[in-house]
C-alpha cells in the first residue's frame, strides 16, 4: 500500500508542477490519476484493519 501512496503523492507533484507552468490538461489529468490512487489506497486500508480486527476476535 505504500506504493500506491508513494505513486499519488508523484502524480500530485507532477499535477502541481503543470498547473505552475500552464499545462491545464496535464494537470487535471495527473491530479485525477493522484486522486483515483489516494483513495484506493484508503479503501484498501480499511479493508486491511476490518479484516485484522475481525482475525483477532476469532
Amino acid at each position: 500500500m505504500g506504493n500506491l501512496l508513494y505513486w499519488a503523492l508523484t502524480f500530485l507533484i507532477v499535477a502541481l508542477i503543470a498547473a505552475a507552468l500552464g499545462f491545464g490538461g496535464v494537470a487535471g489529468t495527473a491530479m485525477s490519476g493522484a486522486q483515483m490512487l489516494f483513495w484506493v489506497a484508503i479503501v484498501l486500508f480499511v479493508i486491511s484493519a476490518v479484516v485484522g480486527l475481525i482475525r483477532r476476535r476469532t
